[in-house]
């Protein structure tokens, strides 16, 4: 493992032969480096790569996990990773070896993250995304499990971070509360025609965002839902739903296609592939915030106007399935999480086993 000095720069060169994946043999030259060492690290951490050996850095992993991954995934889901990647896992992780790292060490990072404070003295991070981050770092050691025979996920032994998320409260409006709130912000046909396909159509604020006017079948009261609107980098990006069956055809009700179709008629010029609803995030939490202070109802995340009317569909008496299928949920345990909103529904359960037990003795 030579390194070579450059007197006249005076900096260091790592050159070597290595294999490729296809047994070809190559010359490999990188310039640069200040010292020796630094330049015989980088050698050692290179032909640990190209030998597909976990006796290397997390952060030469990370460099793998992108040549496999990236290319698979939608450019929106690689730059969410990404940044996770880059800001809170490289910075904890990145010296340790990937063979090294225990459950204690996730442990100890899970801690490290929970007690962070913001200015104020709360929490830095949600428990929804503290998830997110520990499942971010999950992916990366179940690829090395599955493709490169890392023994096991230390993540796995480690536990869930911050709670189970599922246990956590989640905050809905009723019917009367969300019509108290819509009448406040009335006079703003735009945010007021958003809102009403959120609440009664239970789409996704991307998936909202992104209609076009083509998007709308008046004639059959159908929303189809094909794609999403999404912020990156400064950036308008359109990209397919969520999940898969993120795809879907919402049947709407009545009412909400007459305005739909009134709101469409007051946009002068819109054509089938217009988007519907030019306006931003922004804008629709500023007026979560004006319908909410000037009715005194709870405010609530925009997300959780979906959980709204998931809850009033489980209300009235819904399946699981039926619901999954008309939010595109990806499966019906997501749709099941929701079932600790409603204990009355176990009462009403009981009483109709009572029933039913009431007519076996009558027969």
């Amino acid at each position: 493992m030579p390194a070579y000095k450059d007197k006249e720069r005076n900096t260091w060169s790592a050159s070597f032969y290595y294999e490729d994946w296809t047994g070809t043999k190559k010359k490999k030259n990188k310039r640069g480096f200040k010292t020796k060492k630094e330049a015989l690290e980088w050698e050692r951490s290179f032909l640990n790569q190209k030998a597909e050996t976990l006796d290397m850095t997390f952060a030469d992993f990370v460099d793998v996990y992108t040549e496999d991954m990236k290319p698979k995934l939608r450019w929106n889901t690689w730059i969410t990773k990404e940044y996770i990647l880059k800001e809170k896992l490289l910075p904890y992780f990145g010296k340790k070896k990937m063979n090294e790292i225990k459950a204690s060490d996730i442990i100890k990072w899970q801690n490290t993250l929970i007690t962070m404070k913001d200015e104020n003295g709360k929490p830095l991070y949600s428990r929804k995304y503290l998830k997110t981050i520990q499942s971010q770092l999950s992916c990366i050691f179940n690829h090395a499990v599955r493709l490169y025979e890392l023994k096991k996920n230390p993540v796995h032994a480690a536990g869930p971070i911050g709670g189970d998320e599922r246990t956590q409260e989640m905050s809905v409006w009723s019917k009367d509360e969300y019509r108290a709130f819509s009448e406040a912000i009335s006079d703003n046909i735009e945010s007021f025609t958003a809102f009403e396909v959120l609440y009664w159509g239970g789409l996704r604020l991307g998936e909202m965002l992104a209609l076009t006017l083509g998007d709308i079948d008046f004639k059959n009261d159908e929303i189809h839902v094909t794609k999403s609107l999404q912020h990156i980098k400064g950036q308008i990006v359109i990209t397919p739903p969520k999940t898969r069956k993120g795809i879907r055809v919402v049947k709407i009700p009545h009412f909400l296609t007459r305005e739909l179709e009134m709101f469409a008629r007051m946009q002068y010029g819109l054509n089938p592939e217009n988007r519907i609803f030019m306006i931003s995030k922004e804008f629709m939490h500023h007026e979560m915030d004006r319908g909410s202070e000037a009715t005194g109802v709870k405010r609530i995340r925009i997300h959780d106007l979906r959980h709204s009317h998931v809850s009033m569909l489980i209300d009235m008496g819904f399946s699981a399935v039926d619901i999954a299928n008309r939010v595109g949920h990806e499966n019906i345990d997501i749709t099941m999480h929701y079932a600790h909103m409603f204990p009355h529904k176990q009462q009403e359960i009981v009483g109709k086993l009572e029933n039913a037990n009431d007519w076996q003795e009558a027969v």
